[in-house]
């Protein structure tokens, strides 16, 4: 049996790096993306290959390599996203569109990169990473919530159009990993003179906590493996700790503003 071809944006650290090393322990042929090689001059787990989601360039080249090196490409898994916290009225706006080029723009480029040649070699898979925050608005992380909402949403649509293919894409939603994702997250510095100091603060380190207390990544690779061997995928998986995929069906069922006072209760807000 042939080995398939993964390419997972954003590979060489946090969830992108789990889901490499897992696979590869799989047996399978692993690329990985890193916006610059200089940085990873001992990388030596899987190749990795320099590309920017945000620039299409890069993508471009990217993909042709790995189609020299390989002739295919079985798997994309969209994983390279940010973190942007903050008041969104205090939100800079460059720094919107930039987490929107990262989380949103990004994987469509991406999909719209390996779609031709997965369509040539009548198939393929497509996992976009997205995030249990993106089912919900979250307080002081609406832009976050919202790129990778609008990811969701633009897959569901992209899964229907291409299901005439031999093409899968799905979603996968993670809760809170124990990962680096803080140190590269944009946040704004809402200091004592911001009318949002207090409660911005407060979040941000219910944020964080999250984060440092947050599940083993591993568990997003081995969730990852098993959609690899699933014939049909759904549409949406989540994966996390009980309480953040609990979330999600309350979301689902409880009226708009009971959702919302349970969300102010756990921010203490």
């Amino acid at each position: 049996m042939q080995q398939k071809v993964v390419l997972i944006t954003g590979g060489s650290s946090g969830i992108g790096k789990a889901i490499g090393v897992y696979l590869k322990s799989k047996q399978l042929r692993v690329y990985g993306t890193t916006r610059s090689l200089a940085q990873h001059p001992d990388f030596e787990i899987f190749p990795l290959l320099e590309l920017d989601v945000r620039k299409t360039d890069t993508i471009s080249e990217a993909i042709k390599r790995l189609i020299e090196l390989e002739g295919r490409i079985d798997v994309l898994i969209n994983n390279a996203g940010v973190g942007i916290t903050g008041p969104i009225e205090e939100t800079p706006h460059e720094s919107i569109l930039n987490a929107f080029d990262i989380n949103f723009h990004g994987p469509l480029h991406m999909m719209k990169a390996v779609l031709p040649q997965m369509r040539k070699q009548g198939g393929g898979l497509i996992i976009n990473i997205t995030s249990i925050a993106g089912y919900m608005g979250l307080p002081f992380r609406g832009i976050y919530s919202a790129s990778k909402g609008a990811l969701e949403i633009a897959s569901e649509a992209i899964r229907m159009e291409t299901k005439d293919f031999g093409v899968h894409i799905t979603n996968l939603a993670p809760g809170a990993y124990a990962t680096n994702i803080a140190a590269g997250r944009f946040h704004v510095d809402a200091n004592g003179g911001s009318p949002y100091a207090r409660t911005y603060g407060r979040t941000l380190e219910a944020i964080n906590e999250s984060v440092d207390d947050g599940e083993d990544p591993i568990q997003v690779a081995q969730k990852v493996y098993r959609l690899l061997r699933t014939k049909e995928p759904k549409v949406h998986y989540r994966v996390g700790a009980f309480t953040q995929k609990l979330s999600v069906f309350l979301k689902r069922v409880l009226p708009e503003k009971l959702f919302e006072k349970m969300l102010l209760n756990h921010y203490k807000l």
